[in-house]
């Protein structure tokens, strides 16, 4: 183990724009093979993306949540897939973080470890001496094609008392993988289903996942580091708001690119830039994108602040959090609705990047913790005085 002399955020979000042209030019390619290409993933690995959330003992960056939101926003100019698996690597390796020092020493002991996973839990655990056994599938797994790790959740059944769920570290060597990833949107972020079929995982890589929820580690190392003193929800939501704001800011760039040559097909406007509509809907996007990048950059703020000063964590603000991200979606998404509409049948081809990036935002909003609709419910029911109906908040 060894510390290395931390890059700022300058410095690592300058990496990741200058790999916007390499992920644009390669977003077509990750759409068919419904993958990242290894060229990509190298490309992330040598901007330091997947060291984001790793603690300097191990050579990471420790970033703060804003340096992912930055960073991320960037990578999702590029292609939505490359950043949304950046992100995702980004959450359950912080939650590596969660366990005792020894297992974070056998994972992190991978140069620029990628470890994916969810927090569904689709499977169930049994209990053995020494440990537990897993069975079940996870669908989703953003990534699993090239992670060395899997963050599984399963409801474990104890000999005495009720049954719980709990979060097991397990290698993808055990797992086997389903290549199923037919999808709409988000094509390249191989977001394959996994297997276990009595994978046995030792105790010391098994938590509750209610502690997780809670941001309760293990490690007295990781006690110590900032970035592990929140809530795992406020956490993820954060992680994930820049790969939204990165697509609305990269469609709005690929609509400026084709707007002075753009006719506007049965009207006397040789360029779509002379028209007054499209001045309004221009004028919109960039309203709602702004008004975006404010939640994002909010949530962010607050994950930092109280992380900084160890400070707990009220019950609306973590309400709040899941709200943040669903309301950039919607305003991300919308935002891009309406540069698709303006862009003509002419954008329905694959190589005009809008209809790529509006299904990838059509996609995104549907992830369960991300959903718009559901996080909007779950704030204006803790506004109103009622306990949340979920552990994930």
């Amino acid at each position: 183990m060894s510390t290395t002399e931390k890059p700022g955020r300058e410095e690592l979000v300058a990496r990741a724009a200058a790999l916007v042209p390499l992920l644009r030019a390669g977003a077509a390619r990750a759409d068919e093979k419904r993958r990242l290409s290894p060229e990509v993933i190298e490309a992330l690995a040598d901007a330091g993306v997947f060291r984001l959330r790793v603690p300097a003992r191990y050579g990471g960056y420790e970033a703060d949540a804003r340096t992912v939101v930055d960073v991320t926003t960037e990578l999702g100019r590029g292609d939505g897939s490359a950043a949304w698996v950046a992100q995702v690597y980004s959450i359950p390796g912080w939650m590596v973080g969660m366990f005792p020092d020894a297992v974070q020493d056998e994972v992190f002991a991978t140069p620029d470890v990628r470890v994916c996973g969810t927090l569904s839990p689709s499977a169930t655990a049994a209990p053995v001496p020494g440990g537990i056994v897993v069975n079940g599938r996870w669908n989703f797994i953003s990534g699993a094609h090239h992670a060395q790790w899997q963050v599984t959740i399963s409801v474990l059944f104890p000999e005495e008392g009720a049954p719980y769920p709990v979060m097991a570290l397990v290698p993808m060597s055990a797992l086997r993988t389903v290549d199923d990833w037919y999808a709409s949107g988000l094509k390249g972020s191989g977001s394959i289903t996994t297997i276990a079929q009595d994978v046995f995982v030792p105790a010391e890589r098994v938590m509750p996942l209610p502690a997780v929820l809670e941001g309760q580690t293990l490690s007295a190392s990781s006690a110590l580091i900032p970035m592990y003193r929140s809530p795992l929800l406020p956490v993820a939501t954060a992680a994930t708001v820049g790969t939204l704001l990165g697509l609305a800011k990269g469609a709005r760039e690929v609509f400026a690119e084709r707007l002075p040559d753009r006719k506007i097909t049965y009207t006397g406007y040789e360029s779509q830039r002379s028209a007054p509509v499209t001045h309004l809907q221009v004028a919109e996007v960039a309203q709602k994108i702004d008004q975006a990048e404010f939640h994002a950059l909010r949530l962010a703020a607050v994950v930092d602040t109280k992380a900084a000063d160890a400070a707990p964590w009220k019950l609306e603000e973590r309400a709040r959090a899941r709200a943040d991200v669903g309301t950039v979606c919607s305003l991300a998404k919308s935002a891009v609705e309406t540069l698709a509409a303006a862009s003509g049948g002419s954008s329905l081809y694959w190589d005009v990047p809008i209809q790529r990036i509006a299904n990838d935002l059509r996609a995104a909003a549907l992830h369960a913790l991300i959903n718009p609709t559901t996080n909007a419910e779950l704030y204006g029911r803790v506004l109103c005085g009622l306990e949340p109906d979920t552990p994930y908040i």
